[in-house]
């Protein structure tokens, strides 16, 4: 439920706060939209942290829209290796740019006596939420490397789900906390961006490329009598393109609507019978695999021993897949010795399933950004992009009658004997019971 709230139910709820408080604050408070001119009360600090905090914030903004705006064509520009390097050099630069430039305007707002006469507690909060924005941003560059081409296949499919209302937080479910905080955080900018002084980024003063040239003049008679002539003339001019934009417009929504009705008039008769019998197949399949989902969570939640395999039907080159009590997949071994390996098959990287294949090293691939993980301990590779190892599964092993034979808890102790020559005998469970030992 929190999750919901958190990815679904904020988002929607801070764009639409954004977009009524803008309209309403444009409406009512115009002249209150303003940074109250902090330039003429102080200027030396405001030059060391305004220059470096406005051109970091907008390389990484720009960054990040281009992404999600064009996800395709930036995926394929990041699988070029320098490309990509460079995206990473470029982003990280810019976020200390931003981070020092940040830094020095709230230490200026903090100190300079005159500014804390126009500060507000709102300037704070911003301030602060925005330093935290930046700071997990350069976390996650430095910790979860390589963003720029992982972000365009697990960020960018979860904004585009919120636009196209389709919200689908399976991908932002599994990622780490830091991840998931950041994503947080914007949402939060967004939802308090019409109340702060960070509107006053969207007041751009357009209406000035379209308004009539001003020249400053000396006056008297004779310049009088000209600009009230001239003065004519451009609001006459200024009338003809009023008035031929709103024909256009006029004359684009009429077309639409006409277009439309064509449209309907020529449009094809509906799916045939072999058609609509394929749609709804396609929907029965996939409300018969949510009802096998259901039924294997009702059946974690009821037993206290899940049966994963014969323990002879298990190797230690091939790992079979299995669904554990969290639901997550696991991975179940068999090593020299005949004792059972189980291992959680969710990659600590972004929660990727890791292959079962087992290579010449013993290790196991996570195919989304390669990290080999050791499959007797679990631990991955030297400079992988993932850092904690695969969690360990507890398991019991039974005989045909039932008869506990050995058991292993999630923290690796172990009590019984397996005779390797009995393994078709034996039959290997996940248990809910030793995993709570962890």
């Amino acid at each position: 439920m929190l999750e919901l709230f958190l990815f679904v139910g904020l988002p929607y709820a801070a764009t639409i706060v954004c977009i009524v408080g803008t309209v309403r604050r444009f409406k009512y408070d115009r002249y209150g939209i303003t940074t109250l001119s902090s330039q003429f009360l102080e200027g030396k600090k405001m030059l060391w942290g305004s220059a470096p905090w406005h051109i970091g914030i907008l390389t990484v903004f720009l960054g990040h829209f281009v992404a999600f705006l064009v996800p395709g064509v930036w995926q394929r520009l990041m699988a070029i290796p320098s490309l990509l390097t460079i995206a990473e050099t470029l982003g990280m630069a810019a976020s200390l740019i931003c981070l020092v430039g940040l830094i020095v305007l709230i230490f200026r707002r903090a100190t300079t006596a005159r500014l804390q006469k126009t500060t507000k507690l709102a300037d704070f909060i911003v301030a602060l939420l925005l330093l935290g924005q930046i700071a997990l941003g350069l976390m996650i560059a430095g910790g979860f490397r390589w963003g720029a081409s992982w972000s365009t296949g697990t960020l960018a499919p979860y904004i585009w789900s919120l636009i196209t209302l389709g919200p689908d937080i399976s991908v932002i479910r599994d990622m780490p906390v830091i991840i998931q905080a950041h994503i947080v955080g914007a949402w939060l900018i967004v939802f308090i961006f019409p109340f702060t002084r960070l509107i006053h980024m969207i007041t751009v003063p357009i209406h000035y490329l379209m308004r009539s040239p001003q020249k400053v003049v000396w006056t008297n008679p004779r310049r009088n009598a000209s600009a009230v002539v001239a003065r004519a003339d451009q609001n006459s001019r200024r009338h003809f393109i009023k008035a031929s934009l709103g024909l256009s417009a006029a004359g684009l929504l009429l077309s639409v609507g006409v277009l439309d009705k064509l449209g309907r008039f020529f449009q094809m008769p509906g799916l045939h019978h072999d058609e609509e019998a394929d749609l709804l197949e396609t929907r029965l399949r996939r409300l018969q695999l949510t009802a096998e989902e259901k039924q294997l969570e009702l059946e974690r939640l009821r037993s206290n021993e899940i049966y994963v395999s014969k323990l002879s039907d298990l190797n230690g080159s091939t790992g079979k897949y299995f669904i554990d009590y969290a639901m997550r997949p696991g991975l179940a071994f068999r090593s020299e010795d005949g004792w059972p390996m189980l291992l959680s098959a969710k990659c600590t990287h972004l929660g990727c399933t890791v292959g079962n294949q087992v290579d010449a090293n013993g290790k196991i691939l996570c195919p989304c950004h390669v990290s080999y993980f050791d499959v007797k301990t679990g631990l991955p590779n030297e400079g992988a992009p993932a850092k904690a190892p695969l969690d360990r599964i507890a398991w019991i092993v039974r005989d045909e009658q039932g008869a506990e034979i050995a058991t292993e808890s999630s923290r690796g102790s172990r009590t019984g004997r397996i005779d390797p020559q009995m393994a078709e005998y034996y039959s290997l469970y996940i248990v809910r019971s030793l995993s709570a030992e962890a």
